[in-house]
């Protein structure tokens, strides 16, 4: 808790409360699944206004699951191993010996430092990757290049959903716990995969039919080629951003995930900005439109 938000008037405390009530109503016992990364992940203290907005969520009925990526740490534990990151269309080129490096960073460093700052905060998190109550189900990506489908890239050891089993995640959530997932999946003969983070928080909204799926990134939402922010895109508005190079990199399956679920039935796809202190709440909680919104149709 800052100093600044210490020295807020009882009455405008009492204020911001009531103004938070109708959200807290329309949203209670529904679940929300929130895409964790960026600076808000490596930001000391957006980490603290992350763990308490994920803390204040379930202490008002509203069931957060947390899925988080983990970028700059494996490129990080790469170089320290002397190795390069390379990437495709926004996906990470994933060896053998680079899949060992994103498990152990992943399931172990990233998503230890979540659960503890969710505990410290006065939560009950417990991690999970797609091995735990056989949570996530995949294949080889088959990546094919987008100005010629013909050709093919070969990421390696990138995964492609098959299924996604949602049990354990339940049955956390009945108990009070909050999931913390880390996008790592296992195939058919027990070979372990790494998946896109957005992919795997678009497609878990989607099984879970989650109210909300808000994707935290380091930019306002998505811009357009001026800077400006699009408050929201319709999948034709999408198409175009792809084609004229706007939508590009890792914003690519970003993007492909968000509009997937919003088209499956999630009912509400955010992309808001991780910078903002309190980003959680301020979309959850508030009336200004924050970041972009993705819309199925239109």
């Amino acid at each position: 808790m800052t100093t600044d938000a210490l020295q807020i008037p009882p009455r405008d405390k009492a204020e911001i409360l009531a103004q938070a009530l109708p959200y807290i109503r329309k949203f209670h016992g529904k679940t929300m699944v929130i895409k964790y990364g960026g600076n808000a992940m490596t930001d000391p203290a957006l980490q603290q206004d992350f763990a308490e907005d994920v803390v204040l969520l379930k202490l008002v009925g509203i069931n957060p699951v947390v899925v988080h990526g983990g970028g700059p740490q494996i490129e990080t534990a790469l170089k320290r191993l002397g190795k390069e990151g390379r990437f495709i269309q926004g996906m990470r080129v994933t060896d053998a010996e680079t899949m060992e490096v994103v498990e152990w960073v992943l399931a172990g460093e990233v998503q230890q430092d979540i659960v503890g700052l969710i505990n410290q905060a006065g939560g009950k998190a417990v991690g999970l990757t797609g091995r735990d109550g056989g949570l996530i189900r995949a294949r080889k990506l088959k990546m094919l290049d987008q100005k010629d489908p013909s050709l093919e890239h070969d990421v390696g050891q990138v995964g492609d959903i098959d299924q996604i089993d949602p049990s354990v995640v339940k049955a956390l959530q009945d108990d009070a716990f909050i999931p913390v997932v880390s996008p790592i999946g296992f195939g058919i003969e027990n070979e372990s995969y790494n998946i896109n983070a957005d992919v795997v928080a678009a497609k878990l909204a989607t099984v879970l039919q989650a109210e909300k799926l808000l994707m935290l990134t380091n930019i306002p939402g998505v811009l357009d080629k001026k800077g400006a922010l699009l408050p929201e895109l319709t999948p034709g508005d999408i198409d175009d951003l792809v084609a004229d190079g706007t939508i590009s990199g890792g914003m690519l399956p970003k993007i492909a995930g968000a509009l997937d679920a919003a088209k499956s039935g999630v009912k509400a796809v955010h992309i808001i900005d991780g910078r903002v202190p309190h980003a959680l709440l301020l979309e959850v909680l508030g009336d200004e439109p924050f970041g972009t919104m993705i819309k199925a149709y239109g």
